[in-house]
């Protein structure tokens, strides 16, 4: 327990990590491209779906919640845009986060022929879905900006710190998907696991709805819950303009560095076991 704590061996699974990472980076590249053309190879539309997908469901919520329940939110100095930016600049990140993670239950299991060549390098497969769901990301928050500024008129400072958050976020998904990678050998039901979170989740980050919104008894649950922040920072860089939630990137930046190198130590301990079980 203490060796898994230990500042040292922390720092120098962080070090192996980051040079494995750019020593590879033009396999994790070419990976991420082909897993993205072939998995819409054949179909009608293409590569659209990859942006299909999730651009429908944020639209079903944003009519869901914005003219069915007609929630309102905006217009004030403390909200200051309307409720779609809200939600949307909450959903991307979540979205982005559950489709990697969704990957990351086969990066393993479902390259069994590639896992047992001992001159691969199979910490690029949890990797390698990582980068291939980062280009939706990426696509979805230039689309949020773009609407930002021509429907609110509003060119937030904070707009700058999206760099950063999306390296914290890569990071975070990077050290989720070995985890779950590695957990997806042994328990194969993982996958459905991570659908019904999926389902169930997107309920309890504050996406839909402000946190005073919800009934005190039950607050505590979106402070427990860690995406809560990574929601809140993207809210303070799309939305609010400002640092409304200080201590969430904070909590962030810790989160993400622990959850980076404890993910790849998980990986690279019991990574020997997987041509045997497979």
């Amino acid at each position: 327990m203490n060796s898994v704590f230990n500042p040292k061996n922390n720092l120098q699974a962080f070090r192996e990590q980051a040079s494995f990472i750019k020593r590879h980076r033009l396999l994790i590249i070419e990976m991420a491209k082909r897993e993205i053309t072939d998995r819409y190879a054949g179909q009608f539309f293409g590569v659209f779906w990859a942006i299909g997908h999730p651009l429908v469901l944020m639209l079903v919520y944003a009519f869901i919640f914005g003219i069915v329940f007609k929630v309102k939110v905006g217009g004030t100095a403390d909200l200051p845009l309307n409720y779609t930016t809200y939600l949307l600049s909450g959903l991307i990140p979540w979205l982005a986060f559950i489709e990697s993670m969704s990957k990351a239950t086969d990066a393993i299991v479902g390259n069994a022929n590639l896992v047992k060549q001992f001159i691969f390098p199979i910490e690029v497969l949890p990797i390698k879905g990582v980068f291939s769901t980062l280009v939706t990301n990426l696509i979805f928050l230039f689309l949020l900006i773009m609407y930002i500024l021509i429907s609110q008129h509003v060119a937030h400072w904070t707009f700058l710190l999206l760099p950063l958050l999306i390296v914290l976020q890569t990071m975070a998904m990077i050290g989720i998907s070995y985890i779950l990678a590695a957990a997806a050998v042994h328990f194969r039901d993982m996958k459905d696991v991570i659908q019904v979170f999926s389902i169930t989740g997107v309920y309890l980050i504050p996406a839909f709805f402000l946190p005073e919104f919800v009934p005190r008894l039950f607050q505590p649950i979106l402070y427990i819950n860690p995406f809560s922040y990574l929601i809140w920072c993207y809210q303070d860089a799309l939305y609010f303009g400002r640092f409304e939630h200080p201590w969430a990137w904070g909590v962030v930046f810790v989160l993400s560095l622990s959850v980076f190198t404890l993910g790849y130590r998980f990986f690279r301990k019991v990574k020997n076991v997987f041509g045997d079980v497979l």
